[in-house]
């Protein structure tokens, strides 16, 4: 196990500045179809989950469980016993179902229940996810999935293992679940926009992780103490790139819905951290049919705060914004609306999905592919990027690049 995710800034002290507020949320119980019995839950009744991952993000999300009506938390899992038990205490679990190490996801997986929330640093997802597959549970996975291409495949691969165990996969994208993205770039892929000229993609914001830099200098030898500082470590986050960036280059490949054929980038540090993290990126994508996407971002500085994508066709223009509206334009097409408190409402409704495919027995796992791809597009731009040179998808493929943080001097 590993320690949590951290927790998320209030919403009143950020605007656009992280995409790591959020707030809570009601939800309508759905109304369910099948009156069976799904990988251990019966259809109208509560789902047994466990969270692996018990830090700010990790019990913000178990509370928006707890508020959907359908689930149990009765397992609790994180390397680190503070937010254990900060979590235990929270959402009643009894200490018996605390566990805490690096072991500590296998001692919860162990246990009876349905499912499991994982809300670890990225580098454990793979790991964890795939050892919940093989334990029979259902998975709902934060985002980025991994952060090289073998953890990539990996989870691919427990994607495919679930639905033939016919079990759930979902990774919580929130834009994948906001209706006004959904809406528009269906118009697109029907080709409303008429023949796509390029897009560009961006994920701006002040300096990210400041908390995690503070503790670092503390002790920056200590090896627990480079587990919370997670975030500004690139083999632990995946750097910038794949950890935070990735929302907006999801979008554009969700957008053109095909795999970049190369990238050539550049970027680097400004801000004044301990870490390995670069604070910005600036990439190249050529997609297929020459079409080409501008990507860049930024985690520094003071003043502006945006993740958005753009879609430009020869009859038309996309305009996405995670924290404002959802635009399209086209010759003889019109309308713009505010996506809302995407970061929350895209949980919510993701939440809410999972426990209707699960009872449904929908186990087409739809988000895994998606995710996959989304999540090699940041690596093969952060592999340019750091190259400074072009670097292909066969290319990035075919090296299976490997990133293996030292975790010695960590409790099993």
């Amino acid at each position: 196990m590993t320690a949590s995710k951290t927790s998320p800034p209030s919403p009143s002290t950020i605007t656009r500045r992280r995409f790591l507020a959020g707030t809570s949320a009601s939800l309508v119980a759905l109304n369910l179809i099948r009156p069976e019995l799904v990988g251990g839950a019966e259809a109208n009744s509560k789902i047994d989950i466990g969270l692996i991952g018990c830090g700010g993000r990790g019990r913000w999300i178990a509370d928006l469980f707890r508020q959907n009506g359908n689930y149990n938390l009765v397992a609790l899992a994180d390397y680190f016993q503070e937010p254990v038990d900060v979590a235990g205490k929270q959402f009643q679990v009894p200490e018996s179902r605390r566990f805490t190490g690096l072991s500590a996801y296998q001692k919860l997986l162990e246990l009876k229940l349905d499912a499991v929330v994982i809300e670890t640093p990225p580098y454990f997802h793979p790991i964890h996810a795939s050892a919940a597959v093989q334990a029979g549970k259902h998975v709902y996975l934060a985002k980025p999935i991994a952060v090289d291409v073998p953890g990539c495949l990996t989870v691919e691969a427990s994607g495919k293992t679930a639905t033939a165990k016919k079990l759930c996969f979902l990774v919580d994208f929130q834009t994948r679940a906001n209706p006004l993205y959904q809406d528009a770039i269906a118009r697109l892929h029907r080709g409303e926009l008429g023949k796509l000229v390029s897009l560009e993609a961006n994920y701006h914001c002040g300096p990210t992780w400041e908390h995690m830099d503070t503790t670092l200098r503390k002790n920056p030898q200590d090896p627990e103490t480079r587990l919370k500082a997670w975030g500004i470590s690139r083999l632990l986050s995946g750097d910038i790139i794949t950890e935070q960036n990735i929302h907006a280059l999801d979008v554009a490949c969700w957008m053109l819905n095909a795999n970049p054929i190369r990238a050539w980038g550049m970027g680097g540090r400004t801000r004044d951290f301990l870490g390995d993290c670069w604070d910005h990126f600036s990439v190249i994508y050529t997609f297929p049919n020459d079409l080409q996407v501008s990507f860049a971002s930024h985690q520094s500085g003071f003043g502006y705060d945006d993740i958005m994508c753009r879609a430009f066709g020869l009859s038309g223009t996309l305009d996405t914004h995670y924290f404002g509206n959802v635009m399209i334009k086209t010759t003889d097409f019109y309308h713009s609306g505010s996506v809302g408190n995407l970061y929350t409402d895209g949980a919510v409704t993701n939440i809410a999905t999972f426990h209707s495919n699960i009872t449904r027995g929908d186990y087409s796992n739809t988000t895994v592919p998606a995710s996959v791809r989304s999540n090699l597009t940041t690596i093969l731009g952060r592999s340019a990027a750091y190259q400074q040179t072009t670097v292909t998808w066969e290319e990035m493929m075919r090296r299976k690049e490997m990133f293996k943080p030292d975790l010695k001097g960590l409790k099993a």
